[in-house]
């Protein structure tokens, strides 16, 4: 009989482990919805380019007390092109301010012209800094911002109407509350 050898043990309990984490993964309240450590925090930096002549937002804009969408989206982004008309409605609700994310300037001008500007001011993230600070996974992804800088919520993927009805607008009202 060969020895004991505790080792032998280590790869059954690694699994056990990475098993436990994946099984109690699905016991979340939105499994579909992706976490962020942003949610309840003050927005990061806002650090933009000018986009053509496009207004450009800032920080301020973050906290001048008025509740507002900040959409990432790029013109290669074929979900962001499917969202576009669903954030011309919700700019009749609130402001939305569109972070034009590692794109080349001319197509993202190209885009707007072509589907409408929904965006109340817009800027270019062109090296991606700005997304990295806000924890985007990719686009498109939109945060709902209370009046104060506070992201409220964080929606990775494309906006729907489900979306719109089951999490945005109730964040919005949430973040009205505050």
């Amino acid at each position: 009989m060969g020895k004991f050898r505790p080792l032998m043990f280590l790869p059954p309990l690694i699994f056990a482990a990475i098993a436990a984490l994946f099984f109690l993964g699905n016991f979340r309240e939105d499994r579909d919805a992706l976490p962020s450590a942003r949610e309840g925090q003050p927005a990061p930096a806002v650090v933009l380019t000018q986009l053509g002549d496009e207004a450009l937002f800032d920080d301020a804009t973050l906290r001048d007390g008025e509740v507002k969408l900040v959409n990432y989206w790029a013109s290669w982004c074929a979900p962001c092109r499917a969202e576009h008309p669903l954030l011309e409605d919700l700019a009749q609700i609130v402001p939305v301010y569109g972070v034009n994310y590692r794109d080349q300037a001319d197509r993202a001008m190209d885009f707007l012209d072509e589907l409408g500007n929904p965006f109340a001011a817009v800027g270019q993230d062109l090296p991606g800094r700005m997304g990295l600070d806000w924890g985007l996974y990719g686009v498109p992804e939109t945060y709902v911002v209370a009046g104060d800088g506070t992201i409220m919520l964080r929606f990775a993927g494309p906006i729907t109407r489900d979306v719109i009805d089951r999490r945005i607008m109730p964040a919005i009202e949430e973040a009205k509350a505050r």
